[in-house]
């Protein structure tokens, strides 16, 4: 990419496209396509053909995502599997369409087998039976995945895909209904302290591990991907390469909150995937390391829910 070359950035306005955005506009990038909802229907083809064929990009980002927690993907594996393949099928079809230069596909570590052995490994993909849990958002993730080997094998299209590990910071979901368990934990423990609680309950026993990267390395890592050499549609693991429990997490945050109740877990929830620690080497091998040490990235989205409820923006 050159610092003039049109950049479509899907799902602007949510946390991983937001901190694209905001890291090629600081980087110099002056040709950045944005497109709120209604201009870019993505579930629409003849909307997603209208707006190729009008400004036609050069470079894609394909972050936009329903995504959620265990609970949203519980109640709604319709929804999240239809409505990704939806977006997935349309933006690939204009990609090829309008003869992009190149192409990037966020994928998640929910793609990985359940039981799949630890740390993970790019080779490990469909090898074992997927986490049931999140089982649509994981089959829609895979069928891009397919979509970009297929239209790279058939076509020629070049479209990377880097698999990041749980993404958390700037621009979060702190919805409880949407919110990943790192924001989870940090609203539920920040409302807790202001409203003087004894206890919090939360889902599950505490045992999974889950890796964690703050939203400006990642998108740090897949703007240094998309500006490298690499061109393959083979997957790319993004993350720290260590994980920590739900347990520990959920005591990391409580004192960095400074909430001096207690904490009980409600065993009747699921867990969801017990373990998920990706393998980096193929990440730094290709030059990038992320920055921004966990406890640093949470005392951060501390600081921003805090504001953000003191502003009336969340309810």
């Amino acid at each position: 990419m050159n610092k003039a070359s049109k950049i479509l950035i899907t799902g602007s306005s949510g946390m991983v496209g937001s901190a694209l955005a905001r890291n090629l506009f600081e980087a110099g990038f002056i040709n950045l396509l944005n497109p709120k909802r209604m201009e870019l229907d993505f579930q629409n083809y003849s909307s997603v053909d209208a707006y190729f064929s009008k400004n036609k990009p050069e470079y894609v980002f394909i972050v936009a995502a329903k995504v959620g927690g265990i609970a949203a993907n519980i109640s709604d594996p319709v929804g999240f599997l239809q409505e990704n393949l939806e977006l997935e099928l349309n933006l690939f079809k204009a990609c090829y369409k309008y003869k992009t230069k190149k192409n990037l596909f966020l994928g998640s570590s929910c793609i990985y087998p359940n039981n799949s052995p630890q740390p993970m490994k790019e080779e490990y993909l469909m090898t074992g039976p997927l986490e049931p849990t999140n089982e649509g958002y994981a089959l829609s993730k895979i069928v891009g995945l397919s979509l970009a080997k297929y239209y790279h094998s058939q076509y020629n299209m070049n479209t990377i895909c880097p698999m990041p590990c749980n993404i958390y910071g700037t621009n979060d979901h702190f919805e409880l209904d949407k919110s990943h368990v790192l924001s989870a934990l940090i609203r539920r423990f920040v409302n807790a302290k202001d409203d003087n609680l004894k206890e919090v309950t939360l889902w599950g026993t505490g045992i999974a591990r889950r890796e964690f990267i703050h939203v400006e390395d990642a998108a740090k890592a897949l703007i240094y991907l998309m500006n490298s050499d690499y061109d393959q549609p083979d997957i790319v693991n993004i993350g720290y390469g260590s994980d920590i429990s739900i347990h520990e997490l959920a005591e990391l945050i409580k004192s960095k909150v400074g909430f001096m109740g207690t904490i009980s877990w409600d065993s009747t929830k699921p867990d969801g995937m017990l373990r998920k620690c990706m393998d980096v080497s193929k990440m730094r091998g290709l030059g990038y390391s992320p920055s921004i040490t966990l406890e640093q990235g949470i005392e951060r989205t501390i600081q921003e829910y805090m504001k953000l409820k003191k502003e009336g923006e969340i309810q």
